[in-house]
């Protein structure tokens, strides 16, 4: 004869595991692409695929690409630079360009433009307190910007 909570227990364990792997599986399949619509992280799709116009980008600013998840900046005239869109603070999209810094709207972290590096933490703490931005290479061809 077989215990009934033993059973019982291993049926609402097998559940539970079965539940929590479904999730893991999913995100682990194929068939869906990033945000170059290539399949791939930034910079790794279509190279030839223009990101935006140079003269889109202003000098001493930028311009956030949400669906590309990049945030291409001129620091100087001719000098472009290209850095993850995404906070490294808690994972936020990146609100703006603004005042010579990227600046994500959810806790005001602050990065510059140049290179990426916290100058302002959220919520007021200190340069320094989350990981500078991510780079993405990025090249000037014609009169577009593209991923390098």
């Amino acid at each position: 004869m077989t215990d009934p909570a033993l059973s019982r227990r291993r049926a609402l364990t097998g559940a539970a595991v079965g539940g929590l792997s479904l999730p893991l599986l999913a995100a682990c399949g194929g068939g869906s692409t990033g945000a170059t619509g290539q399949g791939g992280s930034p910079g790794t799709g279509n190279k030839s695929q223009a990101l935006v116009a140079t003269a889109d980008v202003p000098v001493g600013g930028g311009v956030v690409l949400a669906s590309q998840n990049v945030v291409v900046t001129q620091p100087t005239k001719g000098t472009f630079e290209g850095f993850s869109a995404t906070c490294t603070h808690q994972g936020c999209l990146l609100a703006n360009v603004a005042g010579g810094t990227i600046n994500c709207g959810c806790h005001g972290s602050q990065f510059a433009i140049t290179n990426g590096a916290n100058v302002a933490g959220p919520s007021g703490s200190p340069a320094g307190s989350v990981p500078s931005l991510p780079s993405v290479p990025v090249k000037v061809k014609g009169s577009n910007i593209v991923s390098a």
